[in-house]
Parts: structure tokens; sequence; C-alpha cells
């Protein structure tokens, strides 16, 4: 895509506005790259470590809920938010006392959100053709392609996988960012969008 392309599109007003950030793009592409490739080597306490981070994060939303559920007992709702936070501290529980179970539920979770979510990001960046979109549209690929190999080596993956496609994951949105940093920096210093 040429400069005077770019012009032309409903992004270029909003680049003006973020130009000056450039670096902070930049450095959050770095850290989520090692914090990447971190993942990728130790995949397995990656994986183990997610399930009970969020078998805890379910707990303590469980009790935080519980205890609004009997603040607000009147309420002609009570019964169905008391049922929710008992539902969300089972999970909590299970995930915690069973966490082998717990990255089988999690890597189907995972799994479904890399296709969407890569599947979206494909589309979205080829719709709207910010600088070296094509970053951004591969970046959606290979989270759209991790998500399916998750699925079709179910349940062994459960094991390590969780910890590689975060790695992964985050490698690619690093690199998306980098790029994203570089192309709005090397933009002229002085350009104004045309208007319509």
């Amino acid at each position: 895509m040429s400069y005077n392309d770019f012009l032309e599109n409903p992004l270029a007003s909003d680049i003006n506005e973020i130009r000056s950030s450039w670096g902070w793009f930049l450095a959050l592409g770095i850290v989520l790259t090692l914090l990447g490739a971190f993942c990728i080597v130790a995949n397995v306490t990656v994986t183990f470590t997610t399930v009970l981070m969020v078998g805890w994060l379910l707990l303590f939303g469980a009790m935080v809920s519980l205890v609004h559920a009997f603040r607000v007992h009147t309420w002609s709702g009570f019964f169905l938010y008391l049922v929710s936070a008992l539902l969300r501290g089972f999970t909590g529980y299970v995930f915690i006392r069973y966490p082998l179970s717990g990255a089988a539920g999690l890597t189907l979770v995972l799994a479904s959100f890399l296709i969407v979510g890569g599947i979206f990001r494909t589309v979205a960046s080829a719709a709207l053709h910010f600088p070296r979109w094509g970053w951004a549209a591969s970046s959606g690929v290979v989270s759209a392609v991790l998500g399916g190999m998750l699925l079709a080596q179910m349940p062994a993956s459960s094991i390590w996988f969780i910890g590689f496609a975060v790695g992964v994951e985050m490698i690619a949105d690093g690199a998306s960012l980098m790029v994203f940093s570089t192309a709005i920096h090397g933009l002229p210093e002085t350009y104004h969008p045309r208007t319509a």
C-alpha cells in the first residue's frame, strides 16, 4: 500500500493522534515477544499456572458474588445470583483440585478463542488496510491455525499446548506491534489526511 493510498483510509486521521506513542507500541511488542518466548520454553509450567490462576480467580469471584448475593437477598433475582456464585465457586474448586481436567476444559475454551479471534483479526485488518496490515492479518492466521491444531490434538495437547499457544500468540502479537510501531514512526512528520 502506497502512502497516497493510505491517506484515503479512514484510519489516517487517527494515526496523527497515536504517532507520538510509537515507542510505547514498540516496547509493548518487545515485552510480548520476550514473554511469549518464556511461555514456549516453560509450556507445561505455564499451562498449570494458568489453570491454577483461573481457579483461584473464579473462587475469589464466587466469594465476592456470594457475599453480594446475601446483601441483596430481598431482590427478586437473588436465587439466580446465588446459583451463579455457587457454580463459579465450584468451577474454581475443580480447576484447583483437578488441574489436569481444568487444563482440558481451558484448552477447549482457548482453542475457540484462538480460532474466532484469529479469524476476526485477519478479516478486520484486511478490511481496514492500516500500514503494513499484512502482519496483523498473518498474526490472525497464526492464531486460527493454532486453535485448529489444539482441537485436533485433544486431550494430549491439554498438558503443554496452553503454554505453547499462549507463547506463540504473544510472539505474533509482539511482532505485529513492533512492525506497526515502525510503520507509524516512518510516516512523514507533517501529513494531513485528505478530507472529502
